[in-house]
């Protein structure tokens, strides 16, 4: 097992692939197949047949999938905003290391809070108006400026940059920036 052989080779030098499949085994036989509440957001059916989604809650979230074979049996279609409660397997997607939930069995436990929270103020919202055909602008053809809300540390701003440069030289970019997430 990867936990003896950890132990055993302090100076031993794993791969990433033989890291991640260790990592994959211990979390397997150590975490039991257990029911897991949330709501699903980022719902994906794949043309494979596959379900991928995040289940999250106020605090936290968390990749899963529901293979092809499991979800063929399921009496009600799965939806984004939808609260459910999962039969899951906790492992470890070893080709980019990350975690994620196997879902065995899904049911429905009503519509999510944060779905909730969403319709009452799309409700709200089009009391007032805001939603309504005459006050919409057509978008025009380019932007005249484009604004960036990022920390000025972040890696991907300089490639932002230097390619609106390159592809949009005459346009204005306002940059907004934040701290730092490091």
């Amino acid at each position: 097992m990867f936990s003896e052989l950890f132990s055993e080779e302090k100076n031993r030098v794993f791969t990433v692939s033989e890291l991640n499949f260790g990592i994959k085994q211990l979390l397997e036989s150590g975490v039991p197949l257990l029911w897991v509440r949330g709501e699903i957001s980022n719902f994906v059916r794949a043309a494979s047949g596959h379900l991928y989604f995040l289940l999250k809650d106020k605090h936290a979230q968390v990749r899963c999938v529901m293979f092809r074979h499991k979800n063929q049996i399921l009496r009600e279609p799965v939806a984004n905003g939808q609260q459910v409660e999962v039969l899951v397997v906790a492992t470890i997607y070893e080709q980019r290391g990350e975690f994620q939930l196997t879902v065995e069995q899904l049911r429905p436990a009503g519509l999510g809070k944060l779905y909730e929270q969403f319709a009452q103020l799309k409700h709200r919202l089009e009391s007032q108006g805001l939603f309504a055909t005459e006050h919409k602008r057509v978008l025009p053809a380019f932007p005249e400026r484009i604004g960036i809300i990022t920390s000025l540390q972040a890696a991907a701003l300089r490639d932002v940059l230097s390619t609106l440069a390159v592809r949009l030289p005459c346009i204005a970019v306002v940059l907004y920036p934040t701290p730092g997430c490091w």
